[in-house]
C-alpha cells in the first residue's frame, strides 16, 4: 500500500484524466442505475467500469473490496430470494427453502448495482491522487473543510490497515498468538481493536493541531502550492455527465 491512499501509480490516459471529472464520472455512473430501475442499465455501467479499471491496470486492485462485498451480496440474495414481499413464482429449492424468481430477480439488479458502484468509484480512488483531486474541487469554488473530509476518507482505510499491521507485529513479538484458527482471532480482536481505537483518537488530535498551526481555520485568502490545470475538455464532460443525470431523473419522473 503506498503513502497516498488506495491510489495506484500507472501510465494510463485513465490516471492522466482530469481528477475532477473523474469524480463526476464516479458519481453518475453509481447513480444512474438507482434512478433507473432497470437490469440492462446497470449491467451496461458495471461492463464499462470494469473495461476502464482493466485499461488503467488496476482491475487486480479492485478484487479484494469485491470480495469483502461477498457476504453482503450472500445475504440480498438469501432475504430478497426467500422473503420478499412480492415472491410468487418459485424457482428452485435448497434444503427444502423455496427460492422466488421474483425475489432472486430483484437480488439480481440490487448485487449488479452495488458492484458497479464499488467499480464506478474504484475508478476514481484506484487512478486518482488525492492531493490532486482536493486541490482541484478546492480550487473549483469547493470549500476547504469539506475537501479535507473528502480528502481523510481516501486515506482512512489505507491509514487504518497500516495501524492494524504495526499493532500486529508489535503483539506478535511479546507473544500474542494473533494468526491461527477462528477461536485464536476471535482472543486476539479485543488486545488488537483497542490500540487501534486509541491510535486512531490520538492520530486525530494531532491532526487537528496541525492543521490549526498551519492556518487551516483562515478566513483569508487562500494560494496554492501547485495551481489545478483542468483538462482540455473536461468542462465539457462534467456537463455532459449533469446533463445525463438530470435526463434519467426526468426519464424516471416520465415513464
Amino acid at each position: 500500500m503506498n503513502g497516498m491512499g488506495l491510489y495506484e501509480e500507472r501510465n494510463t490516459w485513465v490516471h492522466r484524466s482530469d481528477p475532477v471529472t473523474k469524480l463526476f464520472y464516479g458519481i453518475t455512473v453509481s447513480a444512474i442505475p438507482y434512478i433507473l430501475p432497470y437490469m440492462g442499465v446497470a449491467a451496461f455501467f458495471l461492463c464499462l467500469n470494469i473495461l476502464l479499471l482493466v485499461l488503467a491496470k488496476v482491475f487486480k486492485k479492485i478484487l479484494p473490496i469485491l470480495f469483502l462485498s461477498f457476504f453482503l451480496m450472500l445475504s440480498i440474495v438469501i432475504v430478497h430470494g426467500i422473503f420478499h414481499p412480492d415472491n410468487r413464482t418459485p424457482l428452485f429449492s435448497a434444503g427444502g427453502i423455496h427460492f422466488y424468481r421474483e425475489g432472486l430477480s430483484l437480488a439480481a439488479l440490487l448485487i449488479i448495482r452495488l458492484l458497479n458502484m464499488i467499480c464506478g468509484f474504484g475508478v476514481v480512488v484506484l487512478t486518482t491522487k488525492p492531493d490532486l483531486l482536493v486541490n482541484g474541487l478546492v480550487q473549483t469554488g469547493l470549500s476547504p473543510r469539506i475537501g479535507y473530509v473528502i480528502h481523510s476518507v481516501f486515506r482512512i482505510i489505507p491509514q487504518m490497515a497500516a495501524t492494524v499491521n504495526k499493532i500486529k507485529d508489535a503483539q506478535r513479538a511479546r507473544g500474542v498468538e494473533t494468526e491461527g484458527n477462528l477461536l485464536t482471532r476471535a482472543k486476539a480482536l479485543f488486545p488488537l481493536l483497542v490500540p487501534v481505537i486509541m491510535s486512531s483518537l490520538i492520530a486525530t488530535k494531532e491532526r487537528t493541531m496541525a492543521l490549526e498551526l498551519r492556518g487551516f481555520g483562515s478566513k483569508g485568502k487562500r494560494t496554492f502550492l501547485k495551481e489545478y490545470e483542468e483538462g482540455r475538455y473536461s468542462r465539457q464532460a462534467r456537463w455532459f455527465f449533469l446533463l445525463l443525470l438530470f435526463g434519467s431523473a426526468v426519464w424516471r419522473v416520465l415513464i
